[in-house]
């Protein structure tokens, strides 16, 4: 019999998703990516109503986002983001030539697809989301496609609805990319995620397992200090409630196609593929120990 407090305090949501129609099949079905860039650096705030200027360097990259008057745009808004390059990426699969950085998609099916409501409140969040990207700006030198330049930009260049519902409610929407991410995708500098990725709660989950999914795309685990990891995820939290977080993550097993271990006398963060050589090289490990 499964605990209800397991469910409590579970790290996913429910899967909205398995009630999906036949109109919206497509669309689920597309394989969801994420751009590398964004991946390795914490652009997204993990925090809602975040007012301050965020500042990140590591190696050389360096990073400056700075809110707009409804603070930073977070990485929950970041899945418009995926939802835009998973449509622009599966139409260059197609051998579409008529690509560009302007998507047009429908409200309906982009809650849907991310696992969100679809109440009058979704799309009034929609919006936030929308207003929030359109007003942070970034300030980097992160390469894409082989550029490396200094340059600022909205997280999207422009957005706007081009149909509206009853209620005035949002239907059909476009959005501008910035070129810069917009030549990330051209140059297929994506990775595929799971469709679990919008299940996960907590935002910093997601920062989480967006570095597992970077790190351990060519290689069975990636091993990581907390320090390290916590400058990596972009959390302004302490350490010690960020060990905190960590060792809650690693105690549900829930992260989407990643498994974790967490060595609390060196403070290492160890993280696994799920798959059958991952499994085995954390049992080595585990031997080792």
């Amino acid at each position: 019999m499964t605990n209800p407090r397991s469910k409590i305090h579970s790290h996913l949501t429910p899967d909205r998703r398995r009630q999906r129609d036949f109109f919206i099949a497509d669309f689920l079905d597309v394989a969801h990516k994420d751009d590398i860039a964004s991946m390795e650096h914490p652009v997204f705030a993990l925090k809602a109503g975040d007012h301050r200027v965020r500042a990140y360097e590591r190696n050389g990259t360096s990073i400056i986002v700075k809110p707009g008057s409804d603070g930073l745009a977070t990485i929950h808004d970041k899945d418009v983001w995926i939802f835009c390059i998973s449509q622009l990426v599966e139409a260059i699969n197609r051998g579409c030539e008529d690509t560009s950085r302007t998507v047009h998609f429908t409200a309906h099916n982009f809650l849907v697809t991310t696992n969100r409501g679809t109440s009058g409140r979704s799309y009034e969040r929609l919006g936030n989301a929308l207003s929030r990207l359109r007003s942070t700006t970034i300030e980097t030198n992160i390469t894409t496609d082989g550029m490396r330049e200094r340059r600022g930009f909205g997280l999207v260049d422009a957005w706007r609805v081009v149909e509206h519902g009853p209620e005035d409610r949002m239907v059909a929407i476009e959005v501008t990319l910035p070129d810069w991410l917009y030549r990330s995708v051209q140059a297929m500098e994506v990775l595929t995620i799971s469709p679990d990725y919008f299940r996960i709660r907590k935002p910093l989950d997601r920062r989480i397992y967006e570095l597992a999914r970077k790190h351990c795309g060519k290689q069975r685990h990636w091993k990581v200090s907390l320090t390290v990891l916590l400058q990596k995820s972009g959390s302004t939290t302490t350490l010690r409630e960020f060990r905190k977080a960590v060792r809650s993550l690693v105690a549900s097993n829930e992260l989407p196609d990643y498994r974790l271990a967490f060595d609390t006398k060196s403070d290492m963060v160890s993280m696994y593929r799920r798959r059958t050589d991952g499994r085995i090289k954390e049992l080595t490990d585990l031997l080792r120990r």
